[in-house]
């Protein structure tokens, strides 16, 4: 059994060393990047991946399923740059691989926000579909939050992901801004209507739920901040989607 790990980037100098390094096990290793400044690709070279590059940008799924499609290996594992591999992952892919009980496979991740490891808020174990056998599944053609569609069997692995997501906090602050104006894009062309007052609604619901139904309290601080930010990245989310029908409805009438 071949196995090839398939990494989409874009300025993650800071991450994809340590990324590479963690599926060195690997028989191939697969790094699309779309346009970085920052020497990603030279670094990916020089640890041994094969790199691609993209003059556009076409979302996550796309994207993903560009790195599909240039994997060779019988099993695929998608990992993002700011994900790990533990070792003792790495041990039961290899075991589970030799002998496969499904074609498809769940993995925890483990998120670390400003330092502490998050095991409450809705973020543990956030179990993602990562691992396949290339051929059953490919990713949703979505801008963001892609994930991986298959009508195999699925089974769920015992270890777990490593996973830093944000690099400080203003990169938190961009990524929900980047992250609300996708998704708020996709819902108007979906035909969705919102309001200030339904913007407000789901902002407090998210934090209701983020912070007390999924035990954020249990968190510290850092559950607290979190909460927060979903439900602000809740209220920009329906406020851009209010502007956009807005101006649809100025332009068209």
């Amino acid at each position: 059994m071949t196995l090839s790990v398939i990494i989409i980037t874009k300025n993650e100098s800071a991450h994809i060393a340590d990324c590479i390094d963690s599926v060195s096990f690997a028989d191939e290793i697969i790094v699309v990047d779309s346009g970085s400044v920052d020497g990603t690709r030279e670094i990916a070279q020089a640890k041994g991946a094969k790199v691609s590059v993209t003059s556009d940008w076409p979302g996550f799924g796309q994207q993903k399923n560009r790195a599909l499609d240039l994997a060779s290996g019988t099993w695929v594992l998608s990992i993002d740059a700011d994900e790990r591999v533990t070792p003792e992952l790495a041990l039961e892919i290899q075991k589970e691989l030799a002998a496969p009980r499904s074609e498809a496979y769940k993995i925890a991740r483990l998120s670390n926000f400003c330092g502490r490891w998050i095991r409450h808020s809705g973020w543990w174990p956030d179990h993602v579909l990562r691992l396949f056998k290339r051929g059953t599944a490919r990713f949703k053609d979505v801008a963001v939050h892609e994930s991986v569609q298959t009508a195999s069997s699925v089974s769920t692995l015992k270890n777990h992901f490593l996973h830093y997501p944000y690099a400080d906090f203003e990169s938190f602050i961009a990524k929900i801004n980047h992250y609300s104006s996708e998704a708020a894009g996709i819902m108007h062309a979906n035909g969705r209507q919102t309001s200030v007052l339904g913007a407000t609604g789901h902002a407090i619901w998210t934090f209701i739920r983020i912070y007390l139904i999924r035990r954020g309290f249990l968190d510290g601080k850092e559950g607290f901040i979190l909460a927060t930010m979903g439900a602000a990245g809740s209220f920009f989310r329906y406020n851009k989607l209010l502007m956009l029908n807005k101006q649809n409805k100025q332009r068209y009438g």
